[in-house]
């Protein structure tokens, strides 16, 4: 399954949301799926998931029949206004502390099982705990025996949720998957980080089954991981894959200052790690904290977390991490061939996992990358990964 994530449309409220539907998911549709059901990645603010009443809901699935297009999946990740001018680190606001997100979160599971269809597995993204900075650095300290300290909050407000999925699941027979999505600076960053955390809040087994992760190739691309060695932990630790975000970073060796200042924008945060010759790696919260730094790493490769389109390979200045989602897809779709069959994988990972094109940047690119309309790039994006696909199959 292939859609994209419509976080790349400005819009907070239900009714901008069932604008930029039928604006631009339809045109998506009739070029990308014209003869299929077309799966959508939705995301909704906590404002819109507050504004849907069950008339409203039941508008929208019928909405979606008659348009032969099926919800498989929901962002939950940006909580407020997610095109705003300054974004930054906001985005992780409410984290797995506050209630707030339990709340948010629960409504989009409801909202998910009402539009989702018998037989898909469906998914809901998240914020990975939340930003570092806000919570603290690994190692995750131990859960509490006595008290209620900050670990045993976000495990609380988690089992909240998953017991939420749980009664779902047994009402409908819908399975919905929450999907912890690492990222640069925050408390889950890597594919160890996401295995040592689920180890340590240790969810009952039945509960275990209904989170997982999300994986999100330009994330990890950046953090230096190698596809086959991430995926492969993923699947022998029995983490659940929800869904893959099919994204790009952009990736640089021995850059010049003028082309990183380009990408320098006020609204998204764009983490930045930097390898050095030794192999040591440097992060940065922002490319602009990384600027700071920059005579003494212009040597060295960076990988900068500001996601551009996934058919876009390089320029004469810069590259991207394009590469590793190649591999992913490789991995997913033609098992025979890739690096698991060396690495073990033990059958965790499928072609029914669903694969959401996400570049949310559309509006912070430089002019070069904005080759279409948004519409256009969000098709030309979908139609490389089915080129992708079928060259693997």
């Amino acid at each position: 399954m292939i859609t994209y994530c419509t976080n790349i449309h400005p819009g907070e409220s239900w009714d901008e949301v069932l604008l930029n539907l039928r604006t631009h998911v339809l045109e998506v549709k009739k070029t990308v799926s014209p003869d299929k059901s077309f799966p959508i990645g939705l995301r909704l603010s906590n404002l819109a998931s507050t504004e849907i009443d069950e008339k409203a809901s039941a508008c929208f699935s019928e909405w979606c029949q008659q348009q032969d297009c099926y919800v498989a999946t929901i962002n939950g990740f940006p909580y407020g206004s997610f095109h705003s001018p300054i974004v930054k680190e906001k985005v992780y606001l409410p984290d797995w502390r506050d209630r707030k997100r339990v709340e948010y979160t629960k409504r989009l599971a409801g909202l998910l099982d009402a539009w989702m269809p018998a037989g898909v597995t469906g998914s809901i993204s998240t914020v990975p705990v939340g930003f570092k900075d806000y919570i603290g650095n690994p190692p995750i300290p131990p859960l509490s025996k006595g008290g209620e300290g900050g670990f045993d909050i976000i495990r609380k407000n988690l089992m909240t949720v998953l017991k939420h999925l749980d009664s779902l699941k047994q009402r409908s027979g819908k399975e919905i998957i929450l999907s912890l999505e690492p990222e640069p600076g925050c408390v889950l960053e890597t594919t160890e980080d996401v295995v040592n955390f689920l180890g340590q809040m240790n969810f009952p087994g039945q509960l275990k089954e209904n989170i997982g992760v999300c994986f999100d190739c330009c994330h990890h691309a950046v953090e230096f991981e190698e596809p086959s060695k991430a995926l492969s932990r993923i699947d022998e630790s029995g983490i659940r894959l929800g869904k893959v975000q099919v994204s790009s970073a952009l990736r640089l060796v021995k850059p010049h200052r003028e082309t990183l200042d380009k990408f320098a924008e006020p609204c998204y945060l764009h983490q930045t790690v930097v390898r050095k010759q030794d192999g040591s790696l440097i992060r940065y919260n922002d490319l602009s904290d990384a600027l700071r730094d920059y005579q003494e790493n212009a040597e060295e490769e960076w990988r900068i977390h500001f996601h551009v389109p996934v058919f876009f390979d390089k320029s004469d200045s810069y590259g991207t991490t394009r590469d590793f989602t190649e591999e992913v897809i490789s991995i997913l779709y033609n098992p025979s061939v890739s690096p698991l069959d060396k690495g073990g994988i033990k059958g965790g990972l499928d072609k029914n996992i669903l694969l959401e094109v996400e570049t949310y940047t559309w509006d912070v690119l430089p002019s070069e990358l904005q080759m279409n309309s948004v519409t256009q790039s969000i098709i030309r994006e979908i139609q490389w990964v089915q080129e992708q696909i079928k060259e693997k199959n």
